[in-house]
Order: structure tokens, then C-alpha cells, then sequence
């Protein structure tokens, strides 16, 4: 062997090579909740696969490792929303919502295939954010009544807060495409199903015809949409009052929708 080279393997001229070293501001060890943050969802290594959670020669258990990032994805939504709730969905573009909201185009594309996933995943997630606030306001009742004065009263105090989510969910889902309209079909179905709750409590000669629920329904729509796509950013509460006369009526009459209108403006 060469002189040169004599010696360098003996143990106090080696090393021992360190193990890779965790990115501290990236990485945290469990699965800790990060609220409305968590939904990314980057694991460093793969569940399942003996890279996560194996102990070391030492044997000490290695944590399970999960990549964090502040929550572009729940970012992207949010700017979504709000950018097609006040720009509209056609003038609306993936350049614009990572100008609202300051992400990199590759987060964009690390989480949806393109403006229009983005869009449908929005509208989920905002109409799931929505309807929670809504039963969560009408938790406490039981009278079909109360939980329509509630929750109604829940769903125009959002409008009044986040009108550009409000035009997003219900003004531009009908240019968004027949996916997002189904999206839509299916919630006011919901809605629809609510409401013809109180035909158990109505008298059955004042029992309206199966397509109230529906009427009803798109009756409040067509106004809240109306008010929303000429722009209006507030006022949608004081709508509350003849909601209820308007939805009550038919299934209990005129004397107990004006009881139910009077309530609302209490």
C-alpha cells in the first residue's frame, strides 16, 4: 500500500457518519392537529414502509416524522373563494389566486390539477364551513321554527360577513360547469329535505303540495342571488323577517307566519 495512505483506516482517523438530521422548521414528530392548517398533508418518508417509527441501533424509537407546511392548500381555497366571489369565475385564473395569496405556482399544482379542481374543491370546503355554522346556530332548538330562524339567520350573518364567499358559492357556481351544479343540486336537496320537516307538525288540511320545499327554497335563493350579483356586501340579515313569513307560510299559514316574522324582528 502507499505510504501515503497507511494508517487512515485505523479507528482514530475514522468518522462516524452522523444520521440525517431532521429540517427543524419543517418537520415535527407526531401527528399534532394544526387546525384549519392541517389539511396539507406531506409525510417525510412513507407510512408502512419501516422508514417511519423504526428504533435506531440504540434502541430508541424513531419519531413519526411528518413534513409541515402552513397550510398553502387551505390558502389556495380561501383565495379562491374570494377571488371568484369578487372577480368572477370566468376572470378568475390561477395567476390570480397566487397573487391573493402569495403561493408559489408549484403549491398550486402540488394540490390540484387545475383551476377548475380547485374551484369544486373550494365550494366544498366553503359550503362544509357554511352549513356547520348553520347547525351549530340552530343546535339548540327543537322546534322546527326556532331551527329555521336560527339557522337561516346563521346562513345571512355569513353573507354579511363574507360576501365574496357568498357570490362564490352561490352567484358563480352556475358558470363553474356541471360538476359544480351538481355539487349544488345536492345541497339544496338537503335544504329542500329540511324544510318539508314541518309537514309533520302541520295540520294535514293545511298540508302543502310536495313542491313547497322546493319553492321555498328557491324562493330565498333567488333573492339572496339576486342581491349578491349586483354586488350588495351588506344588509342580508334584515332579509330574516320575511324569510320566515315566506317559508312558514305554507305549511302553517298566514297567522302563525306573521307570529314567526314578528319573532325574527325581535
Amino acid at each position: 500500500m502507499d505510504k501515503r495512505f497507511q494508517g487512515w483506516t485505523e479507528p482514530q482517523h475514522t468518522a462516524k457518519v452522523p444520521k440525517p438530521r431532521q429540517l427543524i422548521p419543517l418537520i415535527v414528530a407526531g401527528k399534532a392537529a394544526m387546525g384549519r392548517q392541517a389539511e396539507t398533508d406531506v409525510q417525510a418518508g412513507a407510512e408502512g414502509t419501516g422508514a417511519v417509527g423504526v428504533a435506531d441501533p440504540d434502541g430508541r424509537e424513531a419519531p413519526n416524522l411528518r413534513l409541515v407546511s402552513p397550510s398553502k392548500r387551505q390558502r389556495i381555497i380561501d383565495g379562491m373563494l374570494e377571488a371568484v366571489g369578487a372577480e368572477g369565475y370566468e376572470r378568475t385564473s390561477v395567476r390570480t389566486v397566487l397573487n391573493r395569496t402569495g403561493v408559489y405556482r408549484q403549491a398550486f399544482y402540488d394540490n390540484f390539477a387545475d383551476k377548475d379542481d380547485c374551484y369544486l374543491q373550494a365550494y366544498d370546503a366553503g359550503l362544509e364551513r357554511l352549513e356547520a355554522r348553520v347547525r351549530a346556530a340552530a343546535a339548540d332548538e327543537t322546534a322546527w321554527t326556532a331551527q329555521l330562524r336560527t339557522g337561516l339567520g346563521a346562513l345571512l350573518d355569513f353573507l354579511d360577513a363574507e360576501p365574496d364567499v357568498g357570490r362564490a358559492l352561490i352567484v358563480e357556481v352556475h358558470a363553474a360547469g356541471p360538476e359544480a351544479l351538481a355539487k349544488r343540486t345536492v345541497a339544496m336537496q338537503r335544504v329542500h329535505a329540511f324544510l318539508d320537516l314541518a309537514r309533520a307538525g302541520s295540520a294535514a288540511e293545511e298540508s302543502p303540495p310536495p313542491i313547497a320545499p322546493e319553492g321555498v327554497a328557491a324562493g330565498i335563493q333567488a333573492v339572496i342571488h339576486s342581491r349578491l350579483a349586483s354586488g350588495a356586501d351588506g344588509g342580508f340579515r334584515e332579509l330574516l323577517p320575511e324569510f320566515m313569513y315566506f317559508a312558514v307560510l305554507p305549511y302553517f299559514g298566514a297567522e302563525v307566519a306573521g307570529v314567526e316574522m314578528q319573532a325574527a324582528r325581535a
